[in-house]
């Protein structure tokens, strides 16, 4: 092609598949000029302006300004900083869109009414700052009192979620019921008995051991797995089991006592709640799943009840 060819709008038009009205508009903002004009005064482009409209085409599909493009075609700013800056705000822009369609999603699901979309909105718009004083909040109520003992600063970190900067939906919408549940006061009351149930599991002398939740749980498990009938005959071995292991390990007999004592902490161990934060947790922080403690300690409750002396009618 040489270097004198002209080309008139129409001719540009049919090349790139632009309206002649849309490579006038660019023309008249200095984007595309023309190079001359013909005797009739048309407007007449040079041969690098097919390449220069393909180029502005490309870039509005990628959503650049004009203005930008303008820069762009008239090497004020090179191409690769301005994609780089552009890549950014979208990343932005995208992350935004995520939260919009997780408070969307949660709130479609539930069917919230005004009052409770304000309120998911909000809590997806937090900072990690902001977020963090909300957890801290509920985990020192939680912990509070308890932090001289070795173990509970390593509890409080394992129990905090961290959301990524780039969250997927379900991780945004898992921050969000975690969230209602830091702020539950019912919850954050159960929590705190259920973390000064385990204090006063682990005051007894020797080495660390585990609280009546975590000997029921490894001893149900199989119980769950086979189906077994926690009223039946069957469970009566597992029950002993339980009950025997809890008094060595608190060093109480076996008897009457320690069978109410273990009632009263899987009732108060007993908030599938608790089970539903874990859970969560484990999304918004990308862990594995699983290890739920709810079912085996309802299997538990119930043949401990089935087994003790009923008062008399």
């Amino acid at each position: 092609m040489s270097g004198d060819t002209r080309y008139t709008i129409g001719d540009l038009a049919r090349r790139t598949g632009l309206s002649v009205k849309t490579i006038r508009y660019y023309a008249d903002s200095g984007i595309v000029p023309p190079t001359d004009r013909s005797p009739a005064g048309y407007r007449q482009y040079g041969p690098d302006a097919a390449a220069r409209l393909e180029l502005v085409r490309t870039l509005r599909d990628l959503g650049m300004d004009l203005a930008t493009i303008r820069r762009v075609v008239n090497h004020e700013v090179p191409l690769h900083e301005v994609a780089a800056a552009h890549a950014e705000a979208l990343a932005v822009q995208i992350r935004v869109l995520g939260l919009r369609r997780a408070v969307l999603t949660v709130a479609a699901r539930r069917g919230s009414g005004p009052a409770e979309v304000d309120d998911l909105h909000r809590l997806a718009q937090l900072t990690t700052r902001e977020r963090g004083h909300l957890v801290g909040d509920f985990l020192n109520t939680v912990f509070e009192g308890l932090g001289d003992q070795p173990t509970y600063p390593g509890v409080v970190v394992s129990m905090t979620p961290e959301l990524p900067d780039d969250p997927t939906t379900e991780q945004v919408e898992a921050w969000l019921e975690l969230a209602e549940l830091c702020q539950d006061p019912t919850f954050r009351a159960s929590m705190r008995r259920l973390a000064r149930q385990h204090a006063a599991d682990h005051d007894v002398p020797g080495l660390p051991r585990p609280d009546a939740v975590a000997v029921v749980r490894d001893a149900v498990a199989p119980a769950l797995a086979a189906g077994l009938d926690p009223t039946g005959p069957g469970a009566d071995a597992v029950l002993t089991a339980v009950t025997s292991r809890y008094a060595r390990l608190q060093g109480r007999p076996d008897d009457a006592d320690l069978r109410q004592r273990l009632l009263d902490r899987l009732s108060v161990a007993n908030d599938p709640r608790r089970d539903r934060y874990l859970d969560l947790l484990s999304v918004v922080n990308g862990w594995s799943t699983g290890g739920a403690v709810t079912p085996a300690v309802v299997w538990f409750i119930q043949a401990l009840h089935a087994r003790m002396p009923q008062p008399p009618t």
